[in-house]
């Protein structure tokens, strides 16, 4: 059986950031269009800036069997994308008084254990439909950070991968130099 020095890799639908980007979009998308008035530059940015960590998650992990450095950084774009939707929806809070959950309240506890549980949109796309704007905005941002733990941890995990496999070049050649030694 001859060494391959290209990993079985790309399966992004199986990361639970990807999972948990996905239930961002979607909220992100009916937010948008439910309480921003239409014509305003947010909507765009704010399902852009969704779409953005979605994707580049999905591009990431697809270009992840040659390219390690591709790989990091689309996951760090994508990291960097839901810290500016993190924003939009921290603004729009503040911006209307309304409240942004402090971290050790009794809704955002409460709301930190059913995100956890659930990585899969159509829970959210029926919850959030009997929550106010208010509500919404916080289950994103829990979600938000929840997500971003998840991409940090991935980002370590492939630093790691790259500090003890090396990149493409590197495998290619020991598996040409293995090749050619049997």
């Amino acid at each position: 059986m001859p060494e391959t020095f290209l990993p079985k890799k790309g399966n992004y639908r199986k990361l639970i950031a990807f999972q948990k980007a996905e239930c961002i979009y979607d909220i992100t998308y009916y937010f948008a269009h439910t309480y921003l008035v239409k014509g305003d530059r947010t909507i765009d940015q704010m399902v852009q800036a969704a779409r953005s960590g979605r994707q580049n998650i999905a591009e990431g992990s697809a270009a992840s069997a040659t390219s390690s450095e591709t790989e990091i950084k689309l996951i760090n774009v994508a990291r960097a994308s839901l810290q500016e939707l993190l924003l939009d929806f921290e603004d729009y809070l503040r911006v209307r008084n309304l409240e942004k959950w402090d971290m050790n309240s009794e809704k955002a506890v409460k709301t930190r254990a059913v995100c956890s549980r659930h990585n899969d949109s159509a829970y959210y796309i029926e919850a959030i439909k009997k929550r106010s704007d208010e509500t919404i905005a916080n289950i994103a941002i829990t979600l938000i950070h929840q997500t971003d733990v998840f991409l940090r941890k991935l980002l370590e995990r492939l630093q790691a991968d790259f500090l003890a496999n090396g990149g493409i070049k590197e495998q290619m050649y020991r598996a040409r130099v293995n090749s050619r030694n049997k």
